[in-house]
């Protein structure tokens, strides 16, 4: 008796468990989860048209399963410099913006710029696992993809110089590349990007830092005379999403979400051919090159570490270790 009764309630259990999962896998498939997306660049520029294709990409791919809901950037939804805290807080589902603009939360992503790698590179190489848990563990976001690691900055001016020293000028900065224009001479002043055209007509800054791309994008080539070489750094923006959220999400909508970051991280040719182009344009456009030698290059990545590791002693080394070559 005992062992039919045993039998009878171990028979019912495979049922009811065979008839939840049934219940659990279609209630995945016919849920489509909506994610809010917002990038810190303004729509149709350089940095947000990769993003732009990101989210059709994983619209694409994700049909009936996961969508994201492109809300818009450039501070049109949030300020690009707040993003950062709207993707921790669970605000925003997922975030297009630069290590830059959100150091107050997480200050290692200040060294992703001076990554010797790109980030195919870091995901074999443990550099990218070991960020994506700081990003976890201090901004609560998870790292979805990186953007645009294949284009240099570079220091634009409205005044000639003979030699790498900004005494006196006023230079547009982010976190980016402060130390480095510090180190040569030049007063910091920070603005979002969308007030970078007026301090220049007005003559409130002298120069800027930007990447290769996005100049002529924004017009800053009307008000823009010299473009320093060699380039610097990589112009890296990243795709977080909100860890909470992300560890919601089934296999299925994370793979999609991985399928199309993978996508997304394979344009370093289709980036070095662009950069290429730009030059062109900018010098059709009346921008005139500036260029140093090697040394130049040099202080900005010596200046960028130095200032690194005294603001990161505890990880600072061993990012510098996982970024160099």
């Amino acid at each position: 008796m005992t062992i039919r009764t045993t039998a009878r309630k171990t028979a019912l259990g495979v049922i009811a468990g065979a008839v939840g999962l049934v219940s659990l896998n279609s209630t995945g498939v016919a849920e489509e989860v909506t994610l809010k997306a917002i990038s810190a660049f303004a729509n149709g520029t350089t940095f947000t048209k990769n993003f732009e294709r990101y989210v059709e990409k994983v619209n694409e791919l994700g049909k009936g399963t996961i969508k994201i809901n492109y809300l818009g950037g450039g501070g049109s939804v949030i300020s690009p410099f707040e993003l950062g805290n709207a993707v921790k807080t669970g605000v925003v589902d997922i975030g297009n913006l630069p290590g830059a603009f959100y150091t107050n939360i997480v200050p290692e992503a200040d060294a992703i710029k001076l990554t010797q790698f790109t980030i195919t590179e870091e995901r074999k190489n443990g550099a990218w696992a070991f960020m994506n848990d700081l990003h976890v563990k201090k901004m609560n976001a998870y790292h979805l993809a990186r953007q645009k690691d294949c284009v240099p900055f570079h220091l634009y001016l409205n005044k000639k110089i003979d030699k790498p020293v900004l005494n006196g000028m006023n230079i547009r900065t982010t976190p980016i590349y402060s130390a480095f224009f510090t180190s040569l001479g030049g007063s910091m002043i920070r603005t979002a990007p969308g007030d970078v055209y007026t301090a220049l007509e007005r003559g409130a800054v002298d120069g800027y830092g930007w990447p290769t791309q996005g100049v002529l994008d924004l017009g800053w080539h009307e008000v823009t005379k010299y473009r320093v070489d060699p380039g610097f750094y990589r112009a890296s923006v990243e795709v977080l999403i909100n860890n909470d959220k992300w560890e919601s999400l089934g296999t299925a909508q994370k793979a999609v979400l991985n399928k199309a970051s993978q996508w997304m991280e394979s344009l370093c040719a289709e980036d070095e051919k662009i950069n290429a182009s730009e030059i062109v344009r900018q010098t059709a456009a009346g921008i005139q090159q500036i260029k140093f030698d090697a040394s130049y290059q040099k202080q900005a990545y010596d200046s960028g570490w130095a200032a690194f590791l005294k603001s990161n002693p505890e990880n600072g080394p061993k990012l510098r270790k996982l970024l160099t070559k």
